[in-house]
C-alpha cells in the first residue's frame, strides 16, 4: 500500500535549504519515489500550520519510505532541511482504516 512523506513548514534559511534541495532530490530518485506536492505558498483553511511550504513524497510502501529517510544520503542532507526550516513531517499510509 502506497506510503507517503509529508512536510509542511516555513523556510527561514533559503541559501541553506537550496543547499538541502540539491541533496535530497537525488536521494528521493534513488528511493523510487514521486514528488507529489512541492508548493511554497500552500493555502491554509483550517488551523495553524508552521508554513506555507508544502512536499508530498509517494513511495511504494511505508517500508520504502522509511528505508528513504534513513538512508545514508537523506541523512547526510536532513541536518540542513531541519536548520533551515520550521515545520513537521509525517509518513502516512495511503489507507489505514484497520
Amino acid at each position: 500500500m502506497a506510503a507517503y512523506f509529508v512536510a509542511q513548514y516555513v523556510v527561514n534559511d533559503p541559501e541553506l535549504y537550496r543547499e538541502y534541495q540539491k541533496g535530497a532530490g537525488p536521494s528521493i530518485q534513488a528511493a523510487g519515489a514521486e514528488l507529489v506536492v512541492f508548493d511554497v505558498a500552500a493555502e491554509t483553511i483550517e488551523g495553524n500550520p508552521p508554513g506555507p511550504q508544502t512536499v508530498i513524497l509517494k513511495f511504494e510502501d511505508t517500508a520504502a519510505a522509511k528505508a528513504w529517510y534513513e538512508s545514508e544520503d537523506y541523512q547526510e542532507v536532513i541536518g540542513k532541511r531541519l536548520e533551515a526550516t520550521e515545520g513537521f513531517a509525517v509518513i502516512s499510509q495511503s489507507m489505514n482504516a484497520g
